[in-house]
């Protein structure tokens, strides 16, 4: 099994979508935790941008985030928020450095 990961998300709304794209946003909260192997998966607004969501999420191995990437629900959701989205969400995948 592989280390523990942290995955950043960043989601920058259209200009007058934000509240739409947090609705959203938000409805991956339960979904997520649910999976196996989600250690936590909170949603954050970036204070000096407010069309910028954050989303932080710990996963016990970089398989089951691969789970995650793959499950319907996010495959939906990434559907949904394709309008609402300023340009494609940025990923960064980080794992523990000691």
């Amino acid at each position: 099994m592989s280390e523990r990961i942290t995955a950043i998300a960043v989601l920058r709304a259209k200009a007058g979508r934000e509240e739409e794209m947090r609705a959203q946003a938000r409805s991956m909260i339960a979904p997520s935790l649910a999976e196996p192997g989600c250690l936590s998966y909170r949603n954050y607004v970036d204070p000096d941008d407010p069309r910028a969501w954050v989303v932080l999420e710990e996963w016990e191995s970089r398989e089951a985030f691969e789970a995650h990437l793959a499950s319907p629900h996010l495959a939906r959701s990434l559907e949904r928020t394709a309008e609402l989205l300023d340009g494609p969400p940025e990923l960064r995948v980080l794992t523990g450095a000691g």
